[in-house]
Order: C-alpha cells, then structure tokens, then sequence
C-alpha cells in the first residue's frame, strides 16, 4: 500500500523552493497519488541548458520500499535515456534505490545524470556510441533535440490551449494532453480525439 502521507510530503518539499531549483512535481491528471509529472530544467553548460525536462512518475504500491517508475516524457538525445521510450538507465531507480531516497533526489539524481552521461553502461547504444565516437555529432544533436523538443514559450503553449479550447475540449484535459505530448498541438488534439 502507497505511503500516502508520505507522497504528500514528497510533493510539498518538491515545490516549496522550484523557484531556486527549477525542480517541480503535481499530479498528473485527477486527484491520484500515484501518478505524477516531475519537471527538471536541464543543467547549465551542457547540450540540454535552457531546457524544461518532464518526466512521468508512478508510485508503485510497495513504495518506499520500491522505487518509483520514472521515464522523460520530453523527448532527449543522451545515452543513458532512451530515445524511443524514454527509459531511464539509473541504478537509484532500480537495484540501488533506498527508502531514504524521495522524489525529489531521484529527479535531481536524473537532472545530474543528464550533465554526467555514463555511455558504458547505456539504455540507448546508438548515442552511446555516438557520444564515445563522435562527441561533437552527439552534442550537437542533444542541442537540436533540446531546442526541437524540450523548449517551449509559454506564450506558445497558452495559444494552443486557446485553440484547443475553442474546439469544445475542456482547458483541464487540453492542458494535461499538451504536457504529455511535450506541446505538440498536433498530438495533443489525436490524444483529445482518441
């Protein structure tokens, strides 16, 4: 059974200083516990600087004595994520997760992998081997897919939910579709319609 008192905790020390951290967790969807979107900016000085990183999080019913099952929504070149799935190869959110870990050190703990790929140890050997053999080509493409896919102007954002609005779908679930889908307004509205 889920430590609800303790998820709410989690929630509140996620948020109380994102304006410091940049890091931030709600509910996805609904009013369940178990089931969450975390946001991490990417860290400075690497190809992901200036991004917004969010991560889909569900809280099993053994945690925290399990670890909570993370994977990037926001799309991201890096070898240690998977390109397709987003799958995240990190010991903490498998073997080597503690109850004394949180949330919130398991996405800080996502937000150092992405400043210190381990490519010997990768979920995605393609930019493994890219990032081992040719660092530039690697970085460059983390740049272009930071640019593509993990940055946003909110101004944008609120235009499209406009747009979704008017089309008879509630703000609520616009919002929640563009989120899951990283903006893509196009996915977003096959999402709304499905």
């Amino acid at each position: 059974m889920v430590d609800i008192a303790r998820v709410q905790k989690e929630l509140q020390e996620c948020n109380k200083d994102k304006d410091s951290s940049g890091i931030s967790v709600k509910l996805k969807g609904g009013n369940t516990l178990t089931h969450l979107v975390g946001s991490i900016p990417g860290p400075l000085a690497t190809p992901y600087e200036g991004g917004t990183f969010l991560i889909d999080i569900v809280i099993p019913d053994g945690y925290p004595f399990e670890p909570p099952k993370m994977q990037f929504v926001t799309r991201v070149w890096h070898p240690n994520i998977s390109s397709q799935s987003g799958a995240i190869c990190l010991d903490i959110l498998k073997k080597e997760w503690s109850p004394a870990l949180t949330i919130k050190t398991a996405l800080l703990s996502i937000q150092a992998l992405l400043s210190s790929p381990e490519p010997d140890d990768p979920q995605d050997a393609v930019v493994a081997q890219q990032y081992l053999k040719d660092y530039q080509t690697f970085a460059s493409t983390a740049r272009y897919w930071t640019e593509a896919y993990a940055k946003s102007s909110s101004v944008g954002i609120e235009e499209k939910v406009k747009r979704l609005v008017e089309m008879g779908f509630p703000e609520v679930m616009v919002r929640d579709a563009l989120e899951a889908v990283s903006g893509d307004e196009n996915a977003a509205l096959e999402k709304l319609c499905s």
